[in-house]
């Protein structure tokens, strides 16, 4: 009985059911057009709110970048507070349909991906983990997506706070910038690593909201279960998975660079459509590893201890092939057997 590759599952399902990937990368695509639509939006009424007098305007047309700077400073004086106020307003609603739409898209591809591997690859289950009610993760997973946002606010204050904290080192009195960004460096490389372990985290705890019914903090507390007691598979589809976003994005960072070496042979549309082309690809291709690496990950929460591996079983010795394929070589001593008891055996009489 072969055990069972996680990472090479999660591979394979990404590989035999597409579907999976269109849904991601619909909700996922969604959301984006609605922010880049609500941010164009936003910049445009912003920009119609701004007073542009004529002396601003006539020293724009001089197209001298001091002239220009001191009109732009002008003209943006004092309307800070208005693109503070519609950032956050922005922000806000961004923020409700994004955990609206993941919670919907990860349901359904959740769902769909423990359909799949209790039918097509799971062998022997246990029956213990399937419940007969079909649980509703909407609210768990409404409740750990809010958590996710809770936790990117929260990096992002830290980053503010660690900025200004490094900044009582170089005061204007007696400037030491080097001194600053030195003091600056740990700290954001600390929000780097907490940041990113906790989204992955909560991320992790999703497939048991969905699989189980658990409650926010249930599916976390399973998830960090399933981590601990399963570190090798789970490290491994986190690793290659990486490793292959990681390949992607240097792919697609080469081919838009290439892209824009041609600005001055190629016309200036053909070129942007280009880098848009293949951002939209490399968008396209990380979703894919996505839905790979949480194939992976559903893999290792269904199948048994016994199954989850990076290699095959131990082959049977020769002469055991009478055995049942499901049924594993006996392994210990029979101390019942009478050649190998402790108890001498009782002399027949006669």
């Amino acid at each position: 009985m072969p055990r069972v590759s996680p990472t090479l599952e999660g591979f394979r399902t990404a590989f035999r059911q597409p579907s999976l990937t269109l849904t991601e990368i619909a909700w996922r695509w969604t959301v984006g057009a609605v922010a880049w639509s609500l941010f164009l939006f936003s910049l445009i009424e912003y920009l119609g709110t701004l007073p542009v007098t004529t002396g601003d305007a006539a020293v724009l047309r001089t197209r001298q970048p001091l002239l220009v700077g001191r009109a732009i400073a002008h003209i943006l004086q004092g309307s800070l507070n208005r693109a503070v106020l519609a950032g956050l307003l922005a922000a806000l609603a961004l923020s409700f349909i994004w955990i609206v739409a993941a919670s919907i898209g990860r349901a359904a591809t959740v769902r769909a991906l423990l359909d799949y591997f209790r039918g097509d690859v799971a062998s022997n289950p246990p029956t213990e983990m399937y419940d007969a009610t079909e649980p509703r993760p909407l609210p768990s997973l409404v409740g750990l997506n809010c958590l996710r946002a809770a936790v990117a606010l929260a990096a992002i204050l830290a980053f503010v706070g660690a900025a200004i904290v490094s900044s009582f080192a170089s005061p204007d009195a007696n400037p030491h910038p080097g001194l600053a960004f030195i003091l600056f460096l740990p700290l954001a490389g600390s929000i780097c690593l907490v940041w990113p372990a906790l989204n992955w985290l909560l991320s992790l705890a999703c497939i048991f909201a969905v699989r189980d019914g658990e409650d926010a903090l249930g599916a976390l507390s399973a998830a960090v279960t399933c981590s601990r007691e399963r570190p090798g598979p789970v490290f491994a589809v986190s690793t290659w998975t990486g490793l292959a976003h990681l390949t992607a994005f240097g792919i697609a960072t080469t081919a838009a660079s290439l892209s824009l070496a041609f600005i001055h042979v190629l016309p200036s549309r053909l070129v942007i459509a280009g880098v848009v082309l293949v951002t939209l690809i490399y968008f396209a291709i990380a979703d894919w590893l996505y839905m790979a690496r949480l194939a992976g990950y559903v893999c290792i929460a269904e199948m048994p201890d016994a199954l989850v591996s990076s290699g095959p079983l131990p082959a049977a010795p020769a002469g055991a092939g009478h055995l049942a394929p499901n049924v594993p070589p006996q392994t210990t001593v029979d101390r019942d057997e009478p050649i190998l008891s402790d108890v001498p055996s009782p002399v027949p009489s006669g």
